[in-house]
């Protein structure tokens, strides 16, 4: 146990670990071990665990790799010219970090993994230089994918079937030693922005384990909640939700507040903790120092752009940063209606009405909304295509960023962070977002919302990249619940009616309607797109399974938490609980989590807002005076830019055939103006015969009264 995560307790006996004390120190029950020995087998039967023969082979590919770079650095030493005792002198060292140096990795998972080389080892020429050379000859080394303009540098390949991805700080050090400490403050002496951030995976990954009271507790929550997410559709940094390390940081504040928790009882109260949680106030596992250094840290009452984060979770290594900078509101209102969802199920399993397998049932993602923007990428070669897909999808939350402004955030999307393949067309990929009103808020008759330039905009600063090569293209469609491809699908096949989980679910909605009476009805709007084919009965047919998102909104989430107002401590106002909740030991939990979730930035909530990254877009900024007359109508560049609004808002929609769409559908509309859209397969850019369709919200249960 780490001392830096110690903190002292009022009467200077007690200690724990984190920034505030327990809110239990209760051991496991009968049922906790019960329940997390099912856990265990429930995991293992999922395949969470490698086997041995993995083990070791990631072992040797290690090793190997460790081989490599110091080959690497002796021969770029003998290179610029230093004498032969310097380059014997030379050395480059290998650190894990992530999911693997956690212990939580999985078969087939990635290793992450730092190369820390001297300070005139440089990253550009020779990192992603003469290493590159050296790997790229070797032929146990496939798919090798430098990306150098991120914004942690990265190498990706795969060593033998291993994937790695590669990192690269150089230190101030003329010579590496064997026994470097990377947890040293001083290591980030001088050291370039870029090599901070590189620096930082493992610089976190060790004050993790430092900092929970019980690592094998945490592995097993930690492995059972990233499970968890990935089947709920909620795990992924770069569509906006939350990634390995967010996820783990999530777990060890759980592990020091339940410090002699079993793994069951931590699941439990990781729901419990952040659905009371009061977002944006900070998850940190230990205090943010400031550092000797001066490097900067995440602070919302110095820095402007801290203000705007939604769900901050802090790295309790210096510099602290906000490892979560990526949530958007939408993705935020996804998350804790999960963390509602998961703890209403542990609960049930309490009452032995559920069991583990109701908590891991797949989100029904292609169930739960009417509407959906499908966005098609092509390559003309596997290599492009999977460089293409990076970019694309490094630059899809932009798109939620993007739709969130320019409708005032009464349009609110879902990301799916993965992505589909039709086997037909095997250089193309798709991605999907759910598209909905803005729940809470009611659906006004005929209200439509214009994100045509919204599109073109994104798609403007998406084939900006860089790299990007002939046949590289990116296409934006609309389609319907009801016409969404078949490959999506399980097994490509269609269901014929709404999965269980579906059905389950509208039910309890439906049960929840008429329980408070005729005037809390749903007020979640439908999408009406009106144009070429209106099926009505159909489209009346498929209204049931609207009911299913009859979500709670984050604002009711949070409006039950009390003010405690005393200024006791945790200890006075949360008596240490019995492993057996009574009604008063919930009700004195609840104040112990109410205290810890109000945390010390308080002030900070007054300043949330959106996040203001769209406003530092450089790469559209710098290039919109040549992007066409119709996008300088509007500031694109402000977050608060009023959307064109038409009274009858026309789509061009083109006719449905092969040389036009990758897949023939009739549901699919263009939502870019004609003269700003390039054929996805064969550039052409004639003008095509259109259709007016209309994207319009109408109350629920009157869309199919319409008509075009």
């Amino acid at each position: 146990m780490g001392s830096a995560g110690l903190s002292n307790h009022s009467n200077g006996q007690q200690q724990w670990l984190g920034i505030t004390e327990s809110i239990s120190l209760s051991g496991p029950t009968e049922f906790d071990v019960a329940k997390s020995n099912e856990l265990e087998k429930y995991l293992q039967d999922a395949g969470l665990y490698e086997n041995q023969e993995e083990a070791i082979c990631r072992e040797q590919v290690l090793g190997r790799l460790d081989q490599i770079v110091k080959i690497w650095v002796k021969t770029i030493t003998r290179a610029k010219g230093f004498n032969e005792q310097v380059v014997q002198e030379a050395n480059a060292k290998i650190f894990t970090f992530g999911s693997y140096r956690l212990g939580v990795h999985g078969p087939g998972a990635d290793i992450d993994v730092l190369c820390v080389g001297p300070r005139y080892a440089t990253r550009d020429d020779d990192f992603f230089g003469e290493l590159h050379k050296m790997l790229s000859k070797m032929p146990e080394v496939t798919e090798l994918h430098p990306v150098p303009g991120a914004h942690v540098p990265v190498m990706g390949f795969k060593f033998n079937g291993v994937s790695m991805d590669l990192l690269y700080a150089n230190l101030s050090l003329w010579v590496i030693p064997e026994d470097l400490d990377l947890s040293q403050e001083s290591i980030l002496q001088n050291a370039d922005e870029q090599s901070v951030r590189s620096l930082n995976g493992c610089r976190v990954t060790s004050q993790i384990l430092n900092l929970v009271p019980n690592f094998q507790n945490f592995r097993t929550t930690l492995r059972c909640m990233k499970l968890w997410a990935k089947r709920r559709g909620i795990y992924s940094n770069v569509a906006g939700f939350l990634g390995g390390i967010n996820w783990a940081l999530l777990v060890a504040r759980i592990c020091q507040l339940y410090p002699n928790a079993l793994p069951n009882m931590l699941v439990s109260r990781f729901f419990r903790v952040y659905t009371q949680w009061r977002w944006p106030n900070p998850v940190m596992l230990c205090e943010i120092r400031e550092g000797s250094l001066g490097l900067k840290i995440w602070d919302p009452r110095i820095h402007p752009k801290d203000k705007n984060h939604l769900m901050p979770i802090i790295t309790p290594a210096y510099p602290c940063m906000n490892s979560s900078y990526n949530v958007s509101s939408s993705t935020l209102r996804i998350m804790t209606e999960e963390f509602q969802r998961g703890g209403e199920i542990c609960e049930d399993m309490e009452a032995k009405k559920a069991d583990w397998d109701t908590l891991f049932e797949c989100y029904p993602f292609f169930e739960a909304y009417k509407n959906y923007l499908q966005i098609d990428i092509s390559a003309e070669n596997p290599d492009d295509l999977r460089n293409w897909k990076g970019w694309v999808n490094s630059r899809l939350r932009q798109l939620t960023l993007k739709i969130e402004r320019d409708t005032h955030g009464m349009l609110q999307c879902h990301p799916h962070p993965g992505d589909f393949s039709n086997k037909s067309q095997p250089l193309h990929c798709s991605y999907f977002m759910g598209l909905q009103h803005k729940q809470g808020v009611p659906a006004k008759e005929g209200e439509q919302f214009d994100i045509r330039l919204t599109i073109a905009e994104f798609k403007h600063s998406v084939n900006m990249y860089i790299q990007r090569k002939h046949g590289m293209n990116i296409f934006v469609t609309h389609v319907k619940r009801r016409n969404l491809p078949a490959f999506v699908f399980p097994g490509g096949v269609r269901p014929n009616c709404p999965s269980k989980v579906t059905r389950v679910r509208m039910q309890s909605s439906e049960l929840r309607i008429s329980g408070h009476g005729q005037a809390e009805k749903s007020q979640e709007g439908t999408v009406a797109v009106f144009g070429d084919n209106n099926d009505r009965k159909r489209k009346q047919a498929e209204d049931s399974v609207d009911e299913l998102r009859n979500f709670k909104s984050f604002s009711s989430l949070s409006s039950g938490n009390r003010e405690s107002g005393n200024g006791k401590s945790i200890s006075e106002i949360n008596p240490l609980l019995t492993a057996t909740d009574t009604s008063s030991s919930k009700e004195a939990e609840k104040l112990g989590i109410e205290n810890i979730t109000r945390g010390p930035y308080n002030a900070h909530q007054a300043f949330s807002k959106e996040p203001n990254e769209l406003e530092n877009d450089l790469e559209y900024r710098n290039n919109d005076k040549d992007f066409g007359g119709n996008m300088k109508k509007v500031n694109l560049n402000s977050p608060y830019s009023e959307p064109t609004v038409a009274a009858k808002p026309v789509f061009s929609q083109k006719e449905t055939s092969c040389s036009t769409h990758i897949y023939s559908n009739e549901s699919l509309e263009e939502l870019e103006p004609t003269e700003l859209t390039a054929s996805l397969l064969t550039g052409n850019h004639a003008r095509v015969p259109q259709r007016k369709s209309i994207i319009r919200f109408t109350s629920l249960g009157k869309a199919a009264d319409k008509s075009s």
